[in-house]
């Protein structure tokens, strides 16, 4: 791939063409491609893993049951993951690669983000001083965001994206805690019982890291949906 910036786009799509429908993918799908990712699994490992779930699947002489999220997949992107790994294939570690990145579609990723964060702010109900708190850090935010917009658009020559998204990283991560630290604990406390109703069918599929891992990423991603927040990674661009 020309864009490793494509991984969450290029694993939506290839399940849903193994799959045959345009299935929209769930809060817990998203969040366990965000687990492979910060895993260092590669594109290649997750689409292989894919692919073996649905051979498999496709061979049963039953098929009551569908595949229908990418939980159903995880044992076989792990397997595959291992696999490349001891074959020393797929060299890639999951972080951004520079190569084939258009300055002028990073600027335009980073003033979409600014403009969602300004939706953002507007929904927030500053009622006490900790919501006052997101709001100003959320202007914050999007004040930084527009100055790398800016930087990007009048780039010559290769940008530094890694660095970029260690910025973007640091960023939401901020946000999320600012959030974190403003909703009231009966919502937090009814997003982690979400939680735990989307990952019940599979904990037996899954090592106790793995689900506590996916348990945190599906918190995250929920909080920051129910507030407008956009993610900030250029794996999102």
């Amino acid at each position: 791939m020309e864009n490793y910036f494509n991984y969450f786009t290029e694993i939506e799509e290839h399940f849903q063409r193994r799959r045959g429908t345009t299935l929209l993918l769930s809060t817990l799908d998203w969040a366990l491609i965000e687990t492979w990712k910060d895993a260092g699994i590669t594109l290649e490992a997750v689409l292989r893993g894919i692919d073996a779930t649905f051979d498999k699947y496709e061979r049963r002489p039953s098929k009551t049951r569908k595949v229908n999220g990418l939980a159903y997949c995880s044992q076989e992107v792990l397997a595959a993951a291992e696999d490349m790994k001891e074959a020393a294939v797929g060299v890639s570690s999951g972080k951004p690669a520079p190569a084939g990145v258009d300055p002028a579609d990073v600027a335009a990723f980073l003033n979409r983000s600014a403009d969602a964060l300004e939706k953002s702010n507007s929904r927030i109900n500053a009622n006490d001083h900790s919501r006052a708190a997101v709001q100003v850090l959320i202007g914050d935010s999007k004040t930084k965001l527009r100055e790398l917009a800016a930087n990007f658009a009048n780039m010559n020559g290769s940008p530094n994206l890694e660095d970029l998204e260690r910025r973007l990283t640091v960023m939401e991560e901020k946000l999320f805690a600012a959030l974190l630290s403003s909703t009231p604990d009966e919502e937090l406390v009814a997003v982690r019982a979400e939680a735990d109703r989307e990952l019940a069918p599979y904990r037996q599929k899954m090592t106790a890291p793995q689900i506590d891992q996916l348990h945190k990423q599906y918190v995250h991603k929920r909080l920051l949906e129910r507030h407008g927040v956009p993610r900030l990674s250029l794996f999102y661009m």
